[in-house]
């Protein structure tokens, strides 16, 4: 689940959101006068649910020296306000990109006892496709099966309506399916690894975030990464995720502006939104590319790759906004569906926004 839809299976109600000016025609704010502001980058529980549902006027919960929860909306929005309550119970914050994957098996885990409780799975009725633990798959209506193995020893794993998992392919979970993606011929996707809806996976995917629409579809492999919504890996492609010198990665901080040090000894890509690379594109340890880049070439370009670029190791220049919404129009043409005038409005805003990284 997303953390907004963790939030509804909680109180069943969808949250609203309180973002930046020009997010606000996409993400509705929340209705209700009164409201409680919660920081979306946590992880509900049921403790934290509770605890939040419980503050008072003037009560702003958090935990090292973050704020989690607050009723006073004008402060928040100003920074005038410092932590009252401390939280001390164990809490996810997905704090900086890399945690998305790196918190992802744990709570693939959470969710598949609250999407599957009370509910009966879809038998498999493939007879060539193997199943151990089947006790921990849970499978929606409409999958088709045809000669896998799923292997749920080591974690649940949860497939959505309609998905496809086509001939060899192998599952290690815990890995969430969205509905109506494609498991391709002899994948093998490994443990911690949730694929979107209607996305395409194929080759080696091992502890993988793959956003909505985005197709891994060919061999090569992909470690430690987030992919965004609307991403094609061209053929071959791979990504590093572990240095040479066994040595802590550095990965792009876009809030700092520099590369900071992740904490962590396996660290592949970060991707944006409509990014693209074309065949055998080579990522190096820690890479981060943007919103709507294009990469392709041969040799190791860049390890961050601002938004809206053209090019790989041998140069970028500027991918030109006319020609990004033309690709991505007819991307999603293919899956039925359209840019809003909201989404072409928001990429524009980041085009100008990005501008500054695009020293080229």
């Amino acid at each position: 689940m997303t953390i907004a839809e963790k939030w509804n299976h909680m109180n069943g109600t969808m949250p609203g959101f309180l973002v930046d000016d020009y997010l606000k025609p996409k993400y509705e704010p929340n209705p209700i006068e009164g409201g409680i502001f919660i920081n979306g980058a946590v992880c509900p529980t049921e403790h934290f649910y509770h605890r939040v549902a419980s503050l008072k006027p003037g009560e702003v919960l958090g935990k090292d020296q973050i704020i989690l929860a607050t009723l006073n909306k004008e402060d928040l929005i100003t920074g005038s306000m410092s932590i009252t309550d401390v939280y001390d119970e164990e809490l996810t914050i997905i704090e900086q990109t890399w945690d998305i994957f790196a918190e992802n098996g744990d709570q693939i885990r959470k969710d598949f006892g609250v999407i599957t409780k009370d509910r009966v799975s879809e038998k498999i009725a493939d007879p060539y496709t193997i199943v151990y633990s089947p006790e921990n798959v849970f499978v929606e209506e409409g999958v088709e099966f045809k000669a896998a193995i799923i292997n749920a020893e080591e974690g649940p794993i949860y497939i959505g309506k309609n998905a496809r998992i086509m001939e060899g392919a192998i599952m290690r979970g815990p890995i969430s399916v969205g509905e109506g993606t494609h498991i391709n011929m002899n994948a093998k996707v490994r443990s911690n690894t949730t694929l979107g809806p209607y996305c395409r996976a194929g080759g080696e995917i091992n502890n993988v975030v793959m956003f909505a629409y985005s197709n891994k579809g060919h061999e090569g492999f992909l470690g430690n990464a987030v992919i965004g919504e609307w991403c094609n890996i061209g053929a071959d492609t791979n990504n590093s995720n572990l240095k040479n010198t066994f040595a802590e990665v550095k990965m792009w901080d876009y809030s700092k502006q520099r590369f900071v040090k992740t904490g962590k000894q396996f660290c592949g890509l970060i991707m944006g939104d409509h990014t693209k690379c074309g065949i055998n594109t080579m990522f190096n340890t820690g890479t981060v590319v943007g919103i709507g880049a294009n990469v392709f070439g041969a040799g190791f370009p860049r390890n961050f790759i601002p938004s809206f670029s053209w090019g790989g190791a041998g140069g970028l220049t500027t991918f030109r906004l006319d020609q990004f919404f033309e690709i991505a129009d007819k991307m999603m043409d293919r899956r039925n569906t359209h840019l809003s005038e909201q989404e072409r409005e928001i990429l524009s805003y980041i085009f100008e926004l990005s501008s500054s990284n695009r020293n080229f």
